[in-house]
């Protein structure tokens, strides 16, 4: 990963993203709302860290103790994770959650209780990914070793069958994170110099790592295996079924919001320039997908509306369906794409042929101009 800045270029329809920004600005002023957590958000935080906690409880306490009874609340605890990371944590950490930066601060912390670690997610997401989306050697989300994601990236020979292990691959992400990804980064991000924008040393960082990892695997599975009375792998089953459940929905969410056949993948030049504009360049590497299921949208923080969300990260979720409507209207106007696929398969086909193609199964994906 590059530590220089992307430069974005300012010249390239200069206009676009401030008359966007009028426009949505003024749709807050007209319907008198605040861009913040609305009572379907505060309803939504309750939902999801319930769904996640009360199973837990029950199965603590000794309330549910049979296999089939408490694998199901360690499924439904499986959805909890993904709803607390995509409905909760994820608005509070980009600070569009409440006005009060306490608030967002505890909140963004929940991402510690599904196992992961709050500082390398909003270094990783807020600061690379958002700022540099699908720009080799920059956005991070991209470089993953066991494939190729982008045209800009070196073709192994078994990413052939990247379309086939996939969906494995994505059933580990949050294992994987729990176990490998939060360390490494801990240390790449303090290569970086990225720690101290986070206010801390990479001894303060590696210590909150381990101490808050050490308390997720106490509560989560220590702790079920002295109390639940089952044998030890069928707690262990269900443990993992949870995080199967949390990866697959949280990969498949961002996957299908950026590696598809008709988003853009960049290489900057000697000077770290792409032609873009930054608005302009997130319409081109971003999809929305499914924006006519309410409850799916509602149930993933609203981040099937992903053009919104990477054109307007400080505003909360609950307001991007009545934003997409101005959004796609602008982009039409100065002839900037705004891609969606009207149903999730879609974009799961996308996402899989797209892969097919990365691979080398079908014709070469062309970098974009």
């Amino acid at each position: 990963m590059r530590t220089t800045a992307v430069k974005f270029n300012k010249q390239n329809h200069p206009d676009f993203y401030k008359v966007l920004q009028k426009r949505i600005n003024q749709y807050f002023i007209d319907n008198n709302l605040a861009k913040t957590a609305n009572f379907n958000m505060k309803f939504k935080t309750t939902f999801m860290l319930s769904i996640y906690f009360v199973p837990l409880i029950l199965m603590l306490t000794g309330v549910v103790s049979s296999f089939g009874l408490t694998t199901m609340l360690w499924a439904l605890m499986g959805f909890g994770m993904s709803g607390i990371g995509l409905a909760i944590m994820h608005d509070a950490n980009h600070g569009s959650y409440s006005r009060n930066k306490r608030v967002n601060e505890a909140l963004g912390f929940t991402m510690n209780f599904i196992g992961g670690y709050h500082i390398t997610w909003k270094i990783q997401h807020n600061v690379l990914h958002h700022s540099f989306t699908n720009v080799h050697e920059h956005d991070e989300d991209l470089d993953q070793k066991m494939f190729c994601m982008s045209p800009c990236q070196e073709r192994k020979g078994f990413h052939k069958f990247q379309a086939f292990y996939a969906t494995f691959l994505y059933s580990l992400l949050t294992v994987f994170r729990y176990l490998v990804k939060d360390f490494q980064q801990v240390k790449r991000y303090h290569e970086m110099n990225l720690l101290e924008g986070q206010g801390l040393t990479y001894r303060q960082a590696i210590t909150q790592v381990v101490f808050y990892k050490a308390i997720y695997l106490v509560v989560t599975l220590i702790l079920p295996l002295v109390l639940i009375d089952l044998p030890v792998w069928q707690i262990l089953t269900g443990f993992f079924l949870m995080h199967i459940i949390c990866s697959l929905v949280s990969a498949f969410v961002f996957q299908l919001a950026h590696v598809l056949e008709e988003t853009h993948f960049y290489e900057t030049d000697e000077h770290g320039n792409v032609d873009n504009n930054w608005a302009i360049h997130q319409l081109k590497t971003t999809a929305n997908f499914s924006k006519g299921s309410s409850f799916f949208s509602w149930f993933i923080g609203g981040l099937n509306f992903q053009v919104e969300h990477h054109l307007f990260p400080n505003i909360c979720h609950v307001h991007y369906r009545n934003l997409s409507p101005i959004v796609k209207a602008t982009a039409e106007e100065y002839d900037v794409p705004y891609y969606q696929h009207d149903t999730f398969w879609s974009a799961m086909k996308s996402h899989f042929s797209l892969l097919h193609q990365l691979g080398g199964v079908k014709k070469e994906r062309k970098l974009a101009a």
